[in-house]
């Protein structure tokens, strides 16, 4: 049953849809309960070309979905500022470099820091490095900032309440079990709710309600992912990369040149898609002694692909 204060006078839901099943399955149950609403997605550019064509299915299928996306272009244009004023003097002092090595970092960084009109790419470059399970700032810069930015606030000057739609199930992970259904007043401010309309939903509960409907599931879950976001996810387990690595061999490309930008941006000149410290077979902590060659994303295919190492990057 959906909580009657989503049906309250001059409010507003907001559906936040990413192409996976659980977003779908929270979309599906408002309108099926007639919920007043709009649906949103935010455009990270790491998706799988599969989830963009899935999500133009469920816009045919079931209606119009605003599409938002983050801007760096400002950042960036700072950034680069930075670097010409800040590097030649941090990267001598901090980093050990000759002044020699630094002109040689600071040149390859300008070079290439530029805004590419993809969300993910930008913010990696910006930051010099790609987001970890320790610092995921994808999230937010990505996803929430821009739905609130660009769709939540605006609302709030026309409705008294928005209510922000989140497709999270406690049967996920011990973290989001704690979490409650209803929040109100969220990020302090007010007219603001979080609600979580499957949060005590299993698995099945989502796909059934998609067949229910006649709503097809996004393609990749039938082709062993679990997750259907980015592409690939800090979060990927080996079997997922072994998916990847064997189905998608051009998202791999895309993630490997991606990389050699990024690492172009940061002081040291390497960094990876996944932490070093991290690497299943070679962990390695010193960050001097990392290179693109030596930690990349393709230095991950044999283990991802033999029955060697752990569950999880």
């Amino acid at each position: 049953m959906i909580d009657t204060r989503c049906y309250a006078e001059n409010t507003i839901n907001v559906i936040s849809v990413s192409g996976g099943k659980d977003s779908l399955a929270q979309w599906l149950l408002a309108r099926e309960a007639n919920v007043p609403h709009i649906a949103v997605f935010a455009d990270t550019g790491h998706e799988h070309p599969q989830t963009m064509d899935y999500l133009d299915y469920l816009e045919n299928r079931l209606g119009k979905i605003q599409r938002v996306k983050a801007d760096f272009t400002r950042q960036i244009k700072n950034k680069r500022e930075f670097i010409k004023t800040r590097w030649p003097i941090s990267l001598v002092a901090e980093c050990g470099m000759t002044e020699a090595q630094a002109e040689k970092r600071i040149i390859a960084a300008l070079k290439v820091l530029f805004p590419t009109d993809n969300p993910f790419l930008d913010l990696c470059m910006l930051k010099g490095r790609f987001p970890s399970t320790k610092a995921r700032f994808c999230t937010f810069e990505l996803k929430h900032k821009p739905i609130a930015e660009q769709v939540i606030q605006p609302l709030l000057t026309e409705f008294d309440e928005v209510i922000s739609w989140q497709g999270i199930r406690a049967q996920e992970s011990p973290e989001r079990a704690k979490l409650p259904a209803w929040e109100s007043d969220i990020d302090d401010t007010a007219g603001l709710s979080v609600y979580r309309p499957i949060l005590s939903w299993t698995h099945e509960q989502v796909f059934v309600l998609a067949k229910k409907h006649g709503i097809k599931p996004n393609p990749l879950y039938q082709q062993g992912c679990s997750r259907v976001g980015c592409m690939p996810c800090i979060h990927a387990r080996k079997s997922e990369l072994a998916e990847i690595f064997s189905r998608f061999p051009d998202e791999i490309a895309r993630v490997a040149r991606w990389k050699q930008m990024v690492a172009a941006c940061s002081r040291r000149g390497n960094s990876t898609f996944f932490p070093s410290h991290q690497d299943p077979v070679k962990r390695e902590r010193r960050i001097e002694c990392v290179t693109l060659e030596s930690h990349g994303i393709e230095t991950y295919r044999d283990w991802a692909l033999t029955s060697r190492g752990g569950a999880s990057v």
